[in-house]
């Protein structure tokens, strides 16, 4: 039992704490240059859209309105099955860059991003979603690390604006834990997954990736690694959403986006290689060990408490366990307790692991997740 309890804290540690430190450190003692230039390559907008009439103009207005040649410049939108009048708001356009692919079934995202990939013009692909507001600098900030034959694709920084919540304000904060991870994990190499929000890649470099695929921000990245180019992260090209206010509005969200990493695995297996995947450290401890904390914790609290009679630090580990269920289960029926910080980052941790253990449970009953 004593085994059991270190295991799982020693994993659970590397997860939250020996990973981050371990790879900020790495970044610092052997950071890897990028060599940047000033470029406007011919850069093609790949978006999927399903039922976005309401976002649509407002997106249209953003990619058009950015710093960038127009006569370098196009979009390429894929309308997945759409029920509203997306397709027809795009085309009301009259833009010559613009290109619209309709199809009448509802087929998924990553069925849409290889469609509107294959006829895209530009050697540059600019991946984003219909949601989200970009900044105006964005394609000459991902076009810069172009010049570096060495990168083959680039994310972008996701920024929250309107975290109204406790709940979103503990959202947001870990959501800058996670950039600090990426980032470091860009310097001293590649990032292991990019933001959907906003993404640029290597045209030549783009694999078709299976339909259903619910990760293309992970796959398509991953796939360039494995082609020996590097994935960075820029924190100079933004894209702007707004985060849940309520933990009800995320949980969908977040339980399909934990599962796509188990189905990760079931699509690309080479990924838990560590022959194959040259960042399969990386890989393990950022994305599969967090699939595991929820498990993890409940190991450490069932060990300590049968272990507590024999000695006082797993008495008061056991403790510590109580105080955090009882704490959590406090804000969850009574929000307004996550106005303090703390409470803030108690929520979003035990939130974050909440939905990771219902997203393996989920994934199990049914391994064909939702095409959106």
């Amino acid at each position: 039992m004593e085994i059991l309890f270190w295991i799982s804290t020693l994993l659970l540690v590397q997860t939250y704490f020996g990973y981050p430190i371990e790879i900020v450190l790495l970044a610092r003692m052997r950071p890897k240059a990028v060599s940047k230039g000033a470029q406007t390559p011919r850069v093609s907008v790949v978006m999927a859209v399903h039922d976005g009439a309401a976002e649509v103009p407002a997106k249209l207005d953003n990619l058009f309105a950015l710093d960038y040649p127009a006569d370098r410049f196009d979009v390429v939108i894929a309308c997945d099955g759409c029920r509203d009048a997306s397709a027809q708001i795009i085309r009301d356009r009259a833009d010559a860059r613009i290109k619209v692919l309709e199809f009448s079934e509802r087929r998924g995202k990553a069925a849409c991003l290889n469609d509107a990939v294959a006829a895209a013009a530009g050697e540059i692909l600019l991946f984003t979603d219909v949601r989200q507001r970009l900044d105006v600098n964005v394609v000459r900030a991902l076009a810069a690390s172009f010049s570096d034959a060495t990168v083959g694709a680039v994310g972008g920084e996701l920024r929250f604006e309107g975290t109204e919540s406790g709940f979103s304000r503990g959202v947001d904060a870990y959501w800058r834990y996670e950039k600090i991870i990426r980032q470091a994990e860009s310097n001293s190499g590649s990032a292991i997954g990019v933001s959907g929000a906003l993404y640029a890649l290597r045209k030549a470099l783009f694999q078709p990736i299976p339909e259903g695929t619910v990760l293309d921000d992970v796959l398509i990245p991953m796939n360039v690694v494995r082609r020996g180019k590097r994935v960075l992260f820029d924190a100079d090209a933004v894209a702007w959403d707004r985060p849940s206010q309520a933990p009800a509005r995320e949980r969908q969200r977040k339980i399909r986006t934990l599962a796509g990493n188990l189905q990760l695995v079931q699509l690309a297996p080479w990924l838990v290689n560590p022959w194959k995947n040259p960042l399969w450290f990386r890989f393990v401890c950022h994305k599969l060990l967090r699939l595991l904390a929820p498990w993890l914790l409940l190991l450490i609290a069932l060990s300590s408490a049968i272990l507590a009679p024999r000695h006082g630090f797993y008495a008061a580990s056991a403790a510590g366990a109580v105080l955090f269920a009882a704490l959590f289960l406090l804000g969850h029926y009574v929000p307004a307790v996550m106005r303090a910080s703390p409470m803030r980052l108690i929520m979003a941790f035990g939130y974050l692991n909440l939905f990771a253990a219902q997203a393996l449970i989920a994934y199990v009953r049914n391994p064909r997740l939702h095409l959106w």
